[in-house]
Formats: C-alpha cells, structure tokens, sequence
C-alpha cells in the first residue's frame, strides 16, 4: 500500500470537523424524523404552532450549520491531499517511473477516508448518547405529546457511511488529478515554473523590504492555511457568542454544548493550520536567523500576515451568529408568543474578542518560541 493507515491517522482535524456536524445534524433529524411520528396527536393550535417552529429549527441548523462543516471538511481533505503529495513527491515520482500509473498511486488515497468515518461515527454515536436530554430539552414545555427515541436507518447509511465513501472517492480523484505532472517535475525539489505575475507587478514586489514581501509570499504559497486560521476564528467568534444567547432563548446546556464545539473545531483548526505554517518554513526560518534576522522578525515574516486574517474571521463569525439568530427568532419562532426578542449584545461582542485577542496572541507567543528553538545545524544537515 503506497499511503498507509498511518498517514490517514494524521487527518484528525477532519475526524474532528466530522464528528461535530454529525453530532448537531444527527440529534435535529433524528429529532425531525420522530416528531413527525407524533404530528397526529397534536390537537391545540399553539401546539401545532411549536410543533411546526422545532422542525423548521431542526432544518435551519442542519443545513447552516451541516452545510458550513461540510465545506470545511472538503476543504481540509484536499489541503492534506495536497501537503501529502507535495512532501511525498520524490517517492511518488519515483513510482511513476518505475511504472506505477497515477490511478494505481491514486487508489492508495482511499484510506484518507477513514478519518472521516472515525469522526462521523463518534458523532453518530454521541448524538444518541445525548439524545434523551435533547429530547427533554426541546419538549421543556411539554406542549408536544412524548417523543420517543427511535432508530433511523437512513441517519446512519447519510450521515456515516455515505460521506465516508464519498470522501474516500474524492481522495482518489483528487489525488490522482494532483498527480498529473511529469515525472521530473515531481523528482526536482527547486523546478520553478514560469510565474504568471504580471511585470508590473513584480517590480512593484521587488521594492518591499525582505520581510514584508517574504510575509505576503507565505500568504500566497498557502492559500488553505488563510482559509483555515479564518475559519478558526470564525468558530470562535460565532459559537462562544451564540452560546451566551442560548441562555434566553434555548437553554445554558444547549449554550454549554455550542461553546465546547466552538472551542473544539476553533482550537483544533488552528493548531493543525499554524504547525503546518510553521514545518513549512522551517528552512526559511534558519536561513533568516543564519542572516542575522531575529526572533521577532522571523514571527513577523512566517506569521504576522495571518493575524489581520484571524480578526476579519472574527468579524465573519459576529455577522453570521447575529443573522442565523434573528432568522430563528423572527421567522422560524415568529409565531410563539413566549420566545424573547433578540438584540446584539455588544458587551458579549467584547468580552469574546477581548478573550480572543489574548488567547491569539498567547498562542502566536508559544509558537514564536518554537519557532526560536528550530536548530539550524539539523536544518542545514538535511
């Protein structure tokens, strides 16, 4: 086997990013299919009122929230693709020389789809675990008849096996299509192909100061990673002020369960992306520090472009909770008399950037000393 259940272990950000879309979409569909089971008992309009707002919440959340995890999933899937095959090139190269077709190299990916099936099946599994204090939860008021737990066969084979065998099929395909290059073109560490920047363009890069224009190279070089640390920020920001929210208008368990997630996918994404930033630019790094730059400039060069990136990420994540809020308070619960109405909490807005910027800037601290503590003497060896 080419690619080994070994280098599938290494995608746990995506096990992670999948367990929790499955955990929320599995506990509202779950709860959508069994709801409808009792829709015949309902008799009292204001019943049937409630009865119509869950399901509509319960289709909100899982293509909003679903939808956007999803994304992410296939987004970091392919980034690891990619870092894979760009660290690999020389062996794989090689394989393509001695005969190897990129369809038979490609076919070892499909193991980069167990990540997902791990993280869909702790999810499918935790929703059932928590099932019964959602259950309770959304039928708090006991306007609805009993809703009992059943056992959907359909969530399982759509929300575990299905994607587990689509993401091993776009491994495959994706592997195989990064994989049509020559074979010297994935042999020769340095071959540059022709930029297609334009000359003004150019000229105008060549009057920056070394690290500022080395900043915005690394930004360009990983495109991904911008996508990653946004998001990360995003997490942050949309869940741990959502959370606060959820304790007028749902509960501060349901608040405490979208906080944790929030931190999870925050904190996991973010690591994955800035030690890949970090392993990538390892020998830019010593060769700065062997040219006299120091400790503060390397950070500023390998890590200060992400910093603008994360905020503006913060400000997406501020936007998005308050307008998936006031869509579930003012039209999918517009017709409960009894659901509060739903302001923009500035002071929430700060504590959680205040809250943020620290922690941000803490981690960018510890990574800065990492980034002190690469040896130049292993470096220059390799």
């Amino acid at each position: 086997m080419l690619v080994g259940i070994k280098n599938a272990s290494k995608l746990i950000g995506i096990s992670i990013v999948a367990c929790c879309a499955v955990l929320v979409c599995t506990m509202f569909v779950n709860f959508y299919f069994d709801a409808r089971l009792i829709e015949s008992e309902i008799t009292s309009e204001l019943s049937m009122v409630f009865y119509n707002a869950q399901v509509s919440a319960a289709k909100v959340v899982c293509l909003v929230s679903g939808g956007c995890l999803l994304l992410t999933a296939v987004v970091m899937l392919l980034f690891y693709i990619k870092h894979y095959i760009d660290t690999h090139k020389k062996e794989l190269g090689i394989l393509k020389a001695l005969g190897y077709s990129n369809i038979k190299i490609a076919k070892s990916f499909w193991v980069f789809g167990i990540s997902t099936f791990i993280g869909t099946a702790i999810g499918y599994a935790g929703a059932f675990l928590i099932m019964p204090w959602f259950y309770a939860l959304q039928n708090e008021d006991k306007l609805l008849p009993e809703i009992t737990i059943n056992f959907h066969p359909s969530i399982l084979f759509y929300f575990v096996v299905l994607p587990t065998v689509c993401f091993s099929a776009l491994s495959v395909y994706y592997a195989w299509y990064k994989l049509k290059k020559p074979v010297l073109l994935l042999l020769k560490d340095n071959l540059q192909t022709a930029s297609k920047t334009p000359n003004h363009r150019i000229e105008k890069n060549r009057e920056l100061p070394f690290v500022e224009d080395l900043k915005r190279n690394t930004l360009k070089s990983k495109k991904a990673l911008v996508f990653f640390i946004m998001f990360a920020s995003f997490c942050f920001s949309a869940m741990t002020q959502m959370s606060f929210s959820m304790k007028d208008l749902s509960s501060e368990m349901m608040g405490v369960m979208m906080l944790v997630i929030g931190l999870v996918l925050a904190f996991t994404t973010l690591f994955l992306a800035i030690t890949t930033v970090i392993n990538g630019n390892t020998k830019t790094i010593a060769m700065m520090r062997v040219f006299g730059y120091s400790q503060k400039e390397c950070c500023m060069a390998i890590l200060g472009g992400y910093r603008p990136l994360s905020y503006i990420g913060f400000i997406i994540g501020t936007v998005y909770q308050y307008g998936l809020l006031r869509l579930v308070v003012d039209i999918v619960f517009k017709d409960m008399g009894n659901v509060p109405v739903y302001e923009f909490d500035v002071s929430v807005m700060l504590i959680s950037l205040t809250v943020f910027i620290a922690i941000y800037e803490v981690l960018m601290y510890v990574y800065s000393e990492k980034i002190k503590k690469i040896s130049i003497k292993e470096i220059m060896i390799e």
